[in-house]
């Protein structure tokens, strides 16, 4: 999509240069290696849809950008796991009784609403209400399934590992918290999709 300088050209291949620099180190002595696995799966199989769907279908930059937040956070979360990233001074500054590194985590999901948009706009696929719609519910659900799936593993994994996929922290809110946390994630990507100017493809 992008045809300007150089910068504006290979900006995905810097940010996917970035990514795998940043996964290749934090894949190296993980807190957990069971639970490792478990938050990188979706994070490898995101990663590759994008980069063998590049030539297909080029995002918009800014899409791109908010993309990989989701996938260095959850890097990052994977490797610690979510319940003792190093963020203790967010913690210590707000007075929270928790670690909110799964909710930032929870938060940067929503943004996939963005590239969502972007995709049924420039595709001519619906109208604007439909798309701005759609977007939102499929993070909605995306956020409910994926809520599904943590409790599923947390009963088979069972033990320490189990509990720290779960990543509840003591808080019987948790997961409803985190579904809210990936729908104002998408409406704040939405909110940008807005005023991002993007049209439907000539």
């Amino acid at each position: 999509m992008p045809t300007g300088n150089a910068v504006t050209r290979y900006f995905p291949h810097g940010l996917a240069g970035i990514f795998t620099a940043i996964w290749l180190i934090l894949a190296i002595n993980p807190v957990m290696r069971d639970v490792w696995w478990a938050e990188n799966i979706p994070v490898i199989l995101v990663f590759l849809a994008l980069v063998f769907t590049f030539k297909i279908f080029r995002f918009s930059n800014l899409a791109y950008g908010l993309m990989a937040c989701w996938l260095i956070l959850h890097t990052i979360g994977g490797h610690y796991t979510f319940a003792n990233v190093p963020f203790e001074w967010i913690t210590d500054l707000f007075g929270f009784e928790r670690n909110h590194f799964d909710r930032l985590g929870h938060f940067s999901i929503g943004f996939y609403a963005f590239p969502i948009a972007e995709f049924l706009t420039r595709q001519r696929l619906a109208r604007p209400v439909v798309v701005y719609l759609f977007s939102l519910f499929a993070i909605m659900a995306l956020a409910a399934g994926y809520e599904i799936i943590e409790w599923w593993y947390a009963v088979e994994a069972g033990g320490e590992a189990g509990i720290e996929f779960l990543g509840s922290q003591g808080d019987i809110w948790d997961a409803q918290t985190d579904m809210l946390a990936d729908t104002l994630g998408a409406v704040t990507a939405l909110v940008l999709f807005r005023f991002s100017g993007i049209k439907a493809d000539n």
